[in-house]
């Protein structure tokens, strides 16, 4: 058999992409390549939202080139947000490439690695618009007892900085009802948390005509028996309405957590960077969010740098790091990106001017989220125990997950007592917090849950599969759930 490798680079919708490019592929027969062993086909997902992206790609691609070489019947194929920018320019600039394909038709990846190998010439197909929902393909998950589950795809925004629109085409929202019962099927394999995701989350149902769809769908997810975490991501600030924080606040099973796009905290600098709000518009938000739920942890994305940005315009971003008070934060570099507004703008930041002001942002940030994260210590949080994110200290039996915050927290698991499993829940209490994550010494409880049978059942896989969970087309009964747009809204 076939075996394949997919590396993804990128947005959390790129990750859930590559999921269902991973499903795509081991439903066509293709097997998971055993690690360290160079696949029969490698998949790149990529992302176009960095300049050092472009680098990136075409520097892995070099790579690769006498590895083919030297490896008859090896496939190498560029998708995602990148393949839908430059196109055929893929196979001009690396013709040992033999497949490239777009953002909207990421279903086609099997049939056309099929073609090239038949043809024995590059394949390249670009989309301009979606021709079926992602979410009805089949899904390799890499997590057993977390999931992500798309409610949307593109945004109808046109930030100057963002080249995302072009390549992700106008927003497309799932009917509620195809949503839900996506989310009780990943409950029934074991799913103890799901994400909702989209470009634009609380911009949801502009399709079908309902301002309130999303916190419609939040308090609909709290009826999910089993459902024990929701989270989702992005929101807008200009979208983000009193009626999704009375929900966040009243739903139980929906986290105190809140990724809430920044980017700068300069008037001037917002609307150069057409983004529809202010930056009194945005601390009422988080003042808001706090007022409801107090302990609720705020991360943030932060542009350094955009073209015009003041020093004065950059003390206002700061100013705002110290009144939000942000758990977290994304800071990045401002880079031009190629078919955006801002890439012709005057007033282009010097790079070095830039790297000091993102260094002073930095340090500030993790002040102040050192600051949050010692408030916690002394205090009982259950985490989810998870895979891959701390499971490697055996000497002091340390294990990490997340908190209902989505706190990082690394705990000491006492002699002589088992272990739980990556989906369990543990009761911990924080004795020493860092700027990024907490420490628990002391060791309350473990509720053994579905999602940690699931993930030992998923342990109990062939090897060459790896570690994920395989999800085919959510049904209800035996009937598919059709990919309908528009024309529902919860009830």
């Amino acid at each position: 058999m076939r075996t394949y490798e997919v590396r993804t680079y990128g947005c959390q919708m790129n990750v859930h992409d590559s999921e269902r490019l991973r499903g795509l592929l081991e439903d066509a027969g293709y097997v998971r390549a055993p690690e360290g062993d160079q696949a029969d086909v490698v998949v790149f997902n990529t992302c176009a939202v960095r300049e050092n992206a472009d680098n990136k790609l075409y520097g892995n691609l070099g790579h690769l080139a006498p590895v083919k070489a030297k490896k008859p019947g090896m496939q190498i194929a560029v998708g995602g947000c990148l393949a839908q920018k430059d196109k055929a320019t893929i196979t001009k600039k690396a013709p040992w490439v033999d497949v490239v394909f777009g953002t909207h038709n990421i279903g086609a990846l099997p049939v056309l690695l099929e073609r090239a190998r038949i043809a024995e010439e590059s394949q390249v197909e670009i989309l301009e618009s979606l021709d079926v929902f992602p979410s009805t393909l089949p899904t390799r998950r890499e997590s057993a007892y977390s999931a992500w589950v798309s409610v949307s795809v593109g945004c109808n925004n046109t930030c100057t900085f963002c080249i995302v629109p072009a390549l992700r085409g106008r927003e497309k929202d799932r009917r509620p009802g195809d949503v839900l019962a996506e989310v009780e099927a990943l409950v029934a394999e074991g799913v103890l948390e799901v994400t909702l995701l989209g470009q634009n989350v609380n911009s949801y149902g502009v399709e079908f005509g309902d301002r309130y769809a999303f916190s419609k769908l939040l308090r609909a997810c709290g009826q999910i028996d089993g459902l024990e975490r929701v989270r989702f991501t992005s929101p807008h600030p200009r979208d983000f309405t009193a009626d999704v924080i009375e929900a966040m606040a009243e739903t139980p099973n929906v986290m105190p957590s809140l990724h809430m796009p920044l980017q700068s905290g300069s008037d001037q600098v917002l609307k150069a960077m057409r983004r529809s709000y202010r930056r009194d518009r945005y601390l009422k938000i988080i003042e808001d969010v706090r007022a409801a739920m107090p302990e609720a942890a705020i991360t943030t994305d932060i542009i350094v740098g955009f073209p015009g940005e003041t020093e004065e315009d950059f003390q206002g971003t700061l100013d705002v790091v110290r009144q939000a008070r942000f758990a977290g934060a994304f800071t990045f570099q401002y880079s031009k990106r190629p078919g955006t507004p801002a890439e012709s703008m005057a007033d282009q930041i010097p790079r070095s001017v830039v790297q000091e002001r993102y260094e002073r942002l930095v340090a500030l940030q993790d002040d102040m989220a050192w600051a949050e994260n010692k408030q916690i210590v002394g205090r009982s949080v259950e985490v989810l125990v998870a895979e891959g994110e701390g499971r490697k200290d055996a000497a002091t039996q340390r294990l990490s997950g997340r908190a209902r915050d989505n706190r990082l927290v690394h705990f000491t698991l006492p002699e002589g007592v088992q272990a739980p499993r990556p989906g369990d829940l543990a009761t911990v209490e924080v004795t020493y917090a860092a700027p990024h994550h907490l420490v628990a010494d002391v060791f309350g409880a473990v509720r053994r849950t579905r999602a940690g049978d699931a993930w030992e059942r998923a342990q109990e896989a062939p090897a060459a599969a790896g570690p994920g969970v395989m999800l085919g087309m959510p049904t209800l009964g035996a009937k598919p759930l059709e990919p309908v747009i528009g024309g529902c809204s919860i009830a």
